[in-house]
């Protein structure tokens, strides 16, 4: 349906996205924050290489573990429940990580905190799609994964403040508070992510539940009275609800067996390929082992965080030119330039870590197109990942398939975290750009013949694309 922009209160739509974009933000920064522990932690319990990989990937496994029960949970106690139960997780998985008395204790914190980024990383975007207009869906959306970035840029930030604020002698009469932000400062930088997570918490509670899964649930009337707020004309309000009625159709629950629908099983293929692939395209090996690999490449340790700084700078301001181009360019758009820029700046860094040194290359030519690869990566696949999964899948099925995307996504991540260190250690730094290179091509290759273009469609358009391909 098209409704004039004098009809459509986007202030409403965009404080309700905000609120729910800020799961984003502890997803990014409890996702980040790890890459300024690791070395730390690695000493602290005497790890090896394969142990280190445990420590960053443990948060994963409980990402995987989130998905797993994300899109159910939504779609059998709403959009709105499931992300209180995501702030828990946060709030305890931060203080589990601060108060760590053991290596098992860490990990199963940071497993918690897992689930808690693997639930918002299905529901966030759900709910902020679920209660956006078609003309500006993708720019919502895509302010979660803009809180995303903020997040990976807070985490990098506190660790390079903690660090410093660590070395300048401050003592603390209490044993624990000198643990945690001086002696043993990784306790701070992971334990951090507490205090958004109460945030988070307090102001879920307080905005509406989905209107489309109200609709879903047989709750016509508290839907009107959300599509009320949406739209300044209540015809368009009732339109949209029509309209959503329409396209359910007479099924009040979702059903595992709806996956396999004709149409609908095609979309729930294509969605858990680019979400898995986009997982080996390099982007998690920079933003987890970031300081790793430009202290390999020489740079002090306050030296690597501080360029770990400048990569979330750059992501998150990327990220915000990103917000404000893609309802207007396109999300395949995006797409094509962003991933060729990828191939491009991975093929360049892997040439510097087997040439560099023998043609006098600088750190500054690495640093140049690790930055050049981040932007690429926000300005595309970063930014339209979440917003194709939010707005590919029809409203009965959303959440479970979603939460197939979202399995499929976290398996990617938890093997490229776990394997990063073995692949920069055997296949050397160079061979790992180079392998993140190449699997950029399938990604595009599916984006480019498989998945239509959403922008400026309806949820109900694009399901009705989905429900008519055999």
């Amino acid at each position: 349906m098209e409704v004039s922009k004098q009809n459509i209160n986007f202030a409403y739509m965009a404080g309700l996205s905000i609120v729910a974009a800020l799961g984003g933000f502890l997803f990014g920064y409890d996702a980040a924050v790890v890459s300024g522990t690791v070395s730390q932690v690695a000493g602290q319990f005497s790890l090896d290489e394969l142990q280190v990989g445990w420590f960053v990937g443990c948060a994963l496994i409980g990402s995987i573990i989130g998905v797993a029960f994300a899109g159910k949970m939504s779609d059998a106690c709403g959009r709105r429940r499931t992300l209180l139960a995501a702030a828990l997780f946060f709030a305890v998985s931060g203080i589990g990580c601060a108060f760590s008395t053991s290596f098992p204790m860490l990990v199963v914190s940071r497993m918690v905190g897992g689930i808690g980024i693997g639930v918002v990383s299905i529901v966030s975007p759900l709910y902020i799609s679920e209660i956006s207009v078609a003309r500006y869906r993708g720019q919502l959306v895509s302010l979660y994964q803009l809180a995303v970035t903020i997040g990976f840029l807070g985490a990098y930030l506190a660790n390079y403040g903690l660090l410093h604020f660590s070395q300048s002698g401050a003592a603390f009469d209490s044993e624990w508070v000198h643990r945690i932000f001086v002696s043993e400062v990784w306790r701070g930088m992971l334990g951090l992510s507490g205090v958004p997570a109460i945030l988070l918490f307090v102001f879920i509670y307080f905005i509406p539940e989905s209107p489309r899964w109200l609709v879903l649930r047989g709750r016509e009337s508290s839907a009107l009275a959300v599509f009320g707020k949406i739209y300044r004309n209540q015809a368009d309000a009732q339109c949209q609800l029509d309209d959503t009625k329409s396209v359910i159709g007479n099924a009040e629950r979702s059903d595992w067996r709806l996956l396999f629908s004709p149409g609908i099983f095609r979309a729930v293929l294509i969605g858990a390929a680019i979400a898995i692939l986009g997982q080996f395209m390099g982007v998690n090996a920079v933003l987890y082992y970031g300081p790793t690999i430009f202290e390999q490449a020489g740079l002090s340790g306050g030296d690597a965080l501080f360029s770990q700084v400048l990569v979330g700078i750059v992501n998150a301001v990327t990220t915000v030119i990103a917000v404000f181009i893609i309802d207007r360019v396109g999300r395949k758009t995006l797409v094509y330039y962003g991933v060729s820029g990828m191939v491009l700046s991975l093929l360049l860094i892997g040439f510097y870590f087997r040439f560099g040194e023998s043609v006098g290359l600088g750190n500054s030519f690495l640093l140049t197109f690790f930055l050049f690869y981040v932007f690429c990566c926000a300005i595309s696949i970063s930014a339209v990942i979440f917003v194709f999964l939010s707005e590919m899948y029809p409203t009965r099925v959303r959440g479970m398939a979603m939460s197939v995307a979202g399995f499929a996504l976290w398996i990617g991540t938890y093997l490229v975290g776990q394997l990063t260190p073995w692949l920069l250690s055997a296949a050397t730094p160079a061979g790992t750009f180079l392998i993140f290179a190449v699997m950029c091509v399938p990604y595009i290759l599916i984006v480019w013949k498989l998945m239509p273009e959403t922008t400026g469609k309806s949820l109900e358009e694009i399901e009705r694309y989905w429900t008519k391909k055999q």
